[in-house]
């Protein structure tokens, strides 16, 4: 898809990434220019937002500056929710539990109270309110966490400890059962299978049971379509 991206001449994805951990994908590049874009751009009704299908914002090259920006956007416009998904769980639970990504976020909030740019009627009165009393976590992002085979159920782990409004697991592609997987805490579980020509099955019982045990345990539970 970043091969592509980058041969249609799309400006996000000409940077590329080092090819032995990139393969043809994109080097981690920070847009700041888009960071205003949700409350500039977008319409005022609420909207569902996945933020980083191709990439992950707690990757070590991105700033904690710039992740204050992103929270501070979030912060702004409260009737968007947020999905953050992440496969680097320990950098997230340390910056978002450690209060550097808060911190951030405030003084990103108090900079545009002083030197931003206009934003509209509605952003202008939120930032005042942000800027006197910001609620921790937002209540407005959820937060997810990649796992795809029982090697890795200790990520459910380390996002349980990680302050957040809403937790949920993407449980996709699928590679084995998850025997391992404590679901205390979580919110929500997406289960899917891997798609493409190359692509490894997905034994059905693996998505009956986390089905089984999220009706147990009363997480939401949502089965994806292969491709």
């Amino acid at each position: 898809m970043a091969k592509r991206l980058k041969a249609m001449g799309s400006p996000k994805y000409q940077n590329d990434g080092d090819p032995r951990t990139s393969g043809p994908g994109f080097g981690v590049t920070m847009h700041s220019e888009s960071i205003l874009e949700p409350i500039l751009k977008w319409p005022r009704n609420s909207r569902m937002a996945f933020l980083n299908s191709m990439s992950d914002v707690f990757h070590a090259r991105v700033t904690v500056e710039f992740l204050g920006q992103i929270f501070a956007t979030m912060a702004l416009t409260p009737q968007h929710t947020y999905q953050i998904l992440t496969k680097r769980p320990n950098r997230m639970r340390d910056l978002l539990g450690g209060g550097r990504v808060q911190r951030a976020m405030q003084e990103t909030l108090l900079n545009l109270r002083r030197d931003g740019p206009a934003l509209p009627a509605p952003a202008t009165r939120m930032l005042a309110a942000r800027v006197a009393e910001c609620p921790w976590p937002l209540p407005n992002v959820w937060l997810g966490m990649s796992i795809e085979c029982d090697e890795y159920s200790w990520r459910a782990d380390e996002l349980r400890t990680t302050p957040a409004a809403v937790r949920f697991l993407s449980l996709e592609p699928l590679l084995s059962s998850l025997p391992c997987l404590d679901l205390t805490g979580i919110d929500w579980v997406i289960v899917g299978g891997e798609s493409g020509p190359k692509a490894r099955p997905m034994d059905p019982d693996w998505a009956r049971s986390l089905r089984d045990r999220c009706v147990a345990d009363g997480v939401a539970y949502s089965l994806q379509a292969m491709g």
